[in-house]
């Protein structure tokens, strides 16, 4: 007996995901069009009010900075709507006569309290006239959330909080250190993006003291590390008669990989035009779920 997600919880959820995944990209386009101070204070725009004022010196920079701010808005609203939609499955798995799922619960709470600490963290961003650190940071706590969100989707659409590893713990261990080794990937980028020359306003902002092509080379070592080990553990699969959907994710973790490693590569050699960065900061979110979905994948429900 089994009470299945219904299709509006599954939509929440999936807009979750998407949300969360969206104000990274919107954050970076801010970044990347120097907006980064575009409201010099928090949490108001200005001081005096929250809103911009046509007083301000940052002419439209303040449009792009105040409207990803709002955004915020938006994560919450999809944060209580994942709430809901939590607390009604499991309502209706207890009227089917099955137990709650705490850790969905704890996922989606995780995910709603996330948001504050994540908006609380721009505002010190902000106040600290963007730090690479505290963007570095900032950056950070969104892959969390995303993790959280992609986690909270995937689960949910199990039968049960107890899972087994069905794959060979050799390559399950494997597809483990392969997700340590993309958070490894996705940290290095942020130092690159702190040496590098979008700064996030068009004021001189101190950079991280690094070699901007030394650490550029070292970060682009370790993806190559990184699918080199995903190459492999793709062949391990196939060789172990992985399920087809450990399979199948793994392809697609590959695939994105290697049109990230391409948009990256493109950018250093024309001079990291902040288009490319955008879609770099995309693709790096994009690779960070299908390597979350490849992990998820290699467990099922009990």
């Amino acid at each position: 007996m089994n009470a299945p997600l219904r299709t509006w919880h599954e939509r929440i959820l999936q807009a979750n995901v998407a949300a969360q995944t969206g104000i990274v990209v919107t954050g970076a386009i801010v970044r990347l069009t120097s907006s980064g101070l575009g409201c010099p204070t928090w949490p108001e725009c200005v001081d005096g009010s929250i809103t911009p004022t046509s007083t301000q010196t940052q002419s439209w920079h303040k449009y792009v900075e105040f409207g990803n701010r709002m955004l915020t808005t938006v994560l919450v609203i999809v944060a209580i709507a994942s709430i809901v939609a939590v607390r009604q499955y499991n309502k209706n798995r207890v009227q089917s006569g099955l137990p709650k799922r705490p850790v969905l619960t704890k996922l989606a709470l995780s995910n709603f309290g996330g948001i504050f600490a994540q908006a609380i963290l721009g505002g010190i961003t902000v106040l600290t006239g963007l730090n690479p650190l505290t963007v570095a940071a900032h950056f950070l706590v969104s892959v969390a959330l995303i993790s959280v969100a992609v986690a909270l989707l995937w689960r949910a659409k199990e039968s049960t909080d107890t899972r087994t590893i069905e794959i060979n713990p050799i390559v399950y261990r494997g597809i483990q250190t392969l997700t340590a080794l993309a958070l490894t990937v996705i940290t290095l980028g942020t130092l690159v993006t702190g040496t590098g020359p979008h700064a996030g306003d068009s004021a001189e902002i101190r950079r991280l003291p690094f070699d901007p092509q030394l650490i550029s080379w070292i970060h682009a070592d370790v993806v190559l590390l990184f699918m080199g080990l995903l190459a492999g553990l793709l062949v391990a699969l196939y060789a172990t008669n992985a399920p087809a959907l450990v399979k199948r994710s793994a392809k697609v973790a590959l695939a994105v990989g290697l049109s990230q490693g391409l948009i990256g590569y493109v950018q250093y050699f024309t001079a990291l035009p902040w288009v490319l960065v955008a879609f770099h900061v995309a693709g790096a979110c994009l690779l960070w779920i299908a390597v979350l979905r490849l992990l998820l994948s290699a467990k099922t429900a009990a």
